[in-house]
């Protein structure tokens, strides 16, 4: 099986079991942007807030309609940053599957309505601030992790475009030109100037520098010459090769590596899950916790504070921390695989220079 055909089949593999899929459609700038600005807005909202200045014991300055800065700003922030969650919740419901895009609007929305209530008069209660700082923070976890899931995607397709579609093949009858995919262990294939070595093997003839910075992190070209090895994807410069294969497919050492890559990806898929798992359960016991409160105090004959605190947990509920720390789990597990991976390539590793199919497999 070819190079090409194994990142598709990692690829498939990964958006398979991915949440990645949640944000089909988006970019890690989109992500950034919406941050950016949410945050840039949050500042104001926060610092007009009545609840941070009386926390704070200080008194922000009094302006023309000052008062309505917070839901002014704040209703901003929802439109513009808090929509992608809104949509990616939406599209949970609509599939029977809540998450943590369900559980992130619920709080939103709730905070939202609440706080809207508040500035209209119908009750004490005003949670602009709340609503701004948790749309930014979920904003920031999104942006983190559609980064560090985009970065691991190229890094695969970066791999597989090292290798090229097709190969020469030395034959009885002279040279014929072949898809990657047909050439077998033993075959013999030539090496001209510039080009790339189609797979790993060892040197018959010839002697040339091959440059194995893209694979291996070599700074400078290694000469090759007879009974050295070479590694698929590397080019040769100063001279040409006649190279024995002695492995294709799944056991070259690209393959091996992009197979670290999607296992990496697969870990933060795995995170992802779990953490979906967790929001849905929380999104749950949310919205019954909240309900078993509005009842009560409802029925105790206190509407107003059964409204307040119906949302208050409601809005609680909305986990900040995990909303934020799987996508940086994501992205650890990302970098600390990255930082194996090029140790295991370093010049004087046991790995080096064939990579040791059996350690990165």
């Amino acid at each position: 099986m070819g190079m090409h055909l194994n990142h598709g089949e990692y690829s498939t593999n990964v958006r398979e079991h991915s949440g990645h899929n949640r944000h089909a459609g988006h970019s890690v700038a989109m992500f950034r942007d919406k941050f950016w600005l949410s945050l840039a807005l949050t500042f104001p909202v926060v610092f007009w807030s009545d609840e941070v200045q009386r926390w704070l014991g200080y008194h922000a300055p009094s302006v023309p309609g000052s008062r309505f800065i917070p839901a002014i700003l704040g209703t901003i922030i929802l439109l513009y940053g808090g929509s992608v969650f809104i949509q990616g919740a939406w599209r949970e419901l609509s599939s029977r599957q809540p998450g943590m895009m369900t559980l992130i609007s619920l709080a939103i929305v709730v905070a939202f309505s609440a706080s809207l209530a508040a500035t209209l008069g119908v009750f004490e209660v005003d949670v602009w601030w709340e609503l701004a700082t948790l749309i930014s923070v979920m904003l920031l976890g999104h942006w983190l992790e559609m980064k560090a899931v985009t970065q691991a995607q190229g890094a695969l397709d970066a791999l597989a475009a090292l290798l090229p579609d097709n190969a020469e093949r030395v034959t009885e009858s002279g040279v014929e030109k072949v898809p990657l995919a047909k050439l077998l262990v033993g075959d013999v294939v030539p090496v001209r100037p510039g080009s790339r070595v189609p797979a790993d093997g060892i040197v018959l003839e010839g002697t040339a520098d091959v440059d194995e910075s893209l694979v291996t992190g070599e700074s400078r070209p290694i000469s090759k010459a007879s009974g050295a090895a070479v590694v698929g994807g590397t080019v040769a410069a100063g001279g040409s090769l006649r190279v024995r294969v002695t492995a294709v497919g799944d056991q070259t050492a690209l393959s091996s590596i992009m197979r670290l890559v999607a296992a990496a990806q697969a870990s933060g898929s795995r995170a992802q899950a779990l953490a979906d798992r967790a929001a849905a359960l929380l999104f749950y016991i949310a919205v019954t916790a909240g309900t078993m409160t509005l009842a009560y105090w409802w029925l105790a004959g206190d509407k107003e504070h059964a409204l307040v605190r119906a949302a208050t947990v409601l809005v609680i509920a909305c986990s900040h921390a995990l909303g934020l720390a799987i996508p940086l789990v994501i992205d650890f597990n990302l970098a600390r695989r990255k930082k194996w991976v090029a140790r295991e390539r370093s010049p004087g590793t046991r790995t080096h220079p064939r990579f040791g199919r059996g350690d990165l497999r």
